[in-house]
């Protein structure tokens, strides 16, 4: 419902069933889409398919129960040009079944991604996206002891249809590395996968950890936690990242840290114009970086254990960039991931004898199905997103004529987690579904609905909702 002005809050002993119903689906639909492809090796396709629907539908019924109020000028327009680019996509794909089926699980991310938005104010989203990342941490790494303490060998799907006698490395659940110092796989069944998660709870509960022992006033938003709990579960975040080790992450991780280190220095400035020559320094910092890297890639990859040509993807892209020269302009129809069925991708891409449902460069993969109209649409949706939460991270709250309250650390993940999402675009193409596609619409959407973060003393003494919304969800 679009609206201009705030509803009449609501007394919140009122809420406090539906918030928690709220709250447990919120958890559940994060966690069921950042366990990825959990259900598919559980379940198969028609599994998974099912907890997607349910998961979208339960998201969906939060969304219309909460009714959270929008303001009418804060549409994300990018985001919404480009969805309706998707769809009208169907009228020249090549492959009109595989766009029509991926549309409905585009559609049921971006329910989840508008609930969190709408539903939660910021602090509760990072609590959310922290509950659901222990569970799929905690899983994985007690799946993986399974694995390799009782099964003792590696293990593929349930109901797999492949030749069991000869399966291709890739196909497996768990390979039983656990033990022998390889890398997991966790409940996903990818350590890539299983490492963006990991990556995501050292930044969220890391800041939650700074802001309790920082900000004695936002210890409320922080999250009922104790500092202890906190600490065990940024442990686990790590353990989990280094076991299940993935040179693209790391990048991630790498770049991740540059843009906090950037974002603090630039909160110490003292004036507004003190603020150019840090953003210079790192600018040089930057270039300097990428120039290095571009110069010095060999013997990078080589330090990391990777091929010269990025474990196969030039040969992908390759392939990928004959299909976008053929339909530059609006590109062959959408397919994120692509549908194995069509005939397009049935043998488009065969690595080690699995068929590949990326181009692995988000980039690529959104020319070549949308075409440069779709990539200016994707761009500017990426480009805002960065935006609004670089700011939101080094501007001093305002909900009031005070210019001065105190930042708060966890102002920072929305920033955090966008940086770390757009350089995995680089490299994989998860940014267009899943996780990757729910994280960009929560944080586009939530920085146009709600630009500025909550001023710890004013939550703190006050369950009421903010004006754009008409109910809080505390959790």
């Amino acid at each position: 419902m679009l609206s201009t002005e705030p509803a009449p809050p609501r007394p919140p002993a009122a809420l406090t069933t539906r918030a928690l119903v709220v709250r447990h689906v919120a958890v559940f639909a994060t966690f069921a889409v950042l366990a990825g492809t959990f259900w598919t090796n559980l379940f198969t396709i028609w599994g998974y398919t099912a907890v997607a629907l349910v998961s979208g539908g339960a998201a969906l019924a939060c969304l219309m129960v909460v009714r959270p109020n929008w303001r009418r000028t804060r549409v994300p327009w990018s985001l919404v040009g480009y969805g309706v680019l998707s769809i009208v996509s169907l009228a020249w794909s090549a492959y009109p079944s595989g766009t029509a089926a991926t549309l409905l699980g585009a559609a049921l991310c971006t329910i989840l991604g508008v609930t969190l938005a709408g539903c939660f104010t910021w602090p509760e989203v990072i609590r959310v996206l922290g509950r659901a990342v222990t569970w799929v941490l905690s899983l994985s790494l007690l799946f993986e002891f399974v694995v390799a303490a009782v099964i003792r060998h590696p293990v593929l799907p349930n109901f797999y249809a492949g030749d069991s006698a000869d399966p291709p490395l890739l196909d497996y659940w768990s390979r039983d590395l656990l033990f022998s110092g390889g890398r997991i796989q966790g409940i996903s069944g990818n350590a890539n996968l299983l490492a963006v998660v990991a990556l995501l709870g050292i930044i969220v509960f890391g800041l939650r950890l700074a802001a309790r022992r920082d900000e004695p006033g936002a210890a409320r938003l922080a999250g009922p936690e104790r500092r202890w709990t906190l600490l065990i579960r940024l442990g686990l975040s790590v353990v989990m990242f280094l076991l299940s080790f993935s040179t693209t992450i790391l990048l991630a991780a790498v770049v991740t840290a540059v843009v906090l280190a950037a974002a603090l220095a630039i909160r110490r400035a003292p004036r507004p114009e003190a603020r150019t020559p840090v953003y210079l320094g790192f600018l040089g910092i930057g270039v300097v970086g990428a120039v290095g890297a571009v110069v010095f890639r060999t013997q990078l990859l080589g330090l990391l254990g990777k091929s010269p040509d990025l474990t196969g993807r030039l040969d992908i892209w390759a392939t990928v960039w004959r299909l976008i020269e053929q339909r530059p302009v609006f590109g062959w129809g959408f397919s994120s991931p692509w549908a194995p069925w069509e005939p397009l991708f049935t043998d488009l891409v065969i690595r080690r004898g699995v068929r590949q449902l990326q181009a692995h460069n988000a980039w690529l993969d959104v020319w070549f199905q949308l075409g440069v109209v779709g990539l200016v649409l994707f761009a500017a949706v990426v480009l805002s997103m960065l935006t609004r939460t670089w700011f939101l991270a080094v501007d001093r709250p305002r909900v009031d004529l005070d210019a001065r309250r105190p930042y708060t650390a966890l102002s920072l993940a929305p920033v955090l987690i966008a940086v770390s999402l757009v350089v995995q675009s680089v490299a994989e193409s998860r940014l267009l579904i899943e996780s990757g596609w729910v994280l960009l619409v929560l944080l586009v959407v939530k920085t146009k609905q709600e630009p500025a973060w909550p001023v710890p003393t004013v939550a703190a003494s006050s369950d009421l909702a903010p004006a754009h919304r008409r109910d809080v969800i505390d959790g």
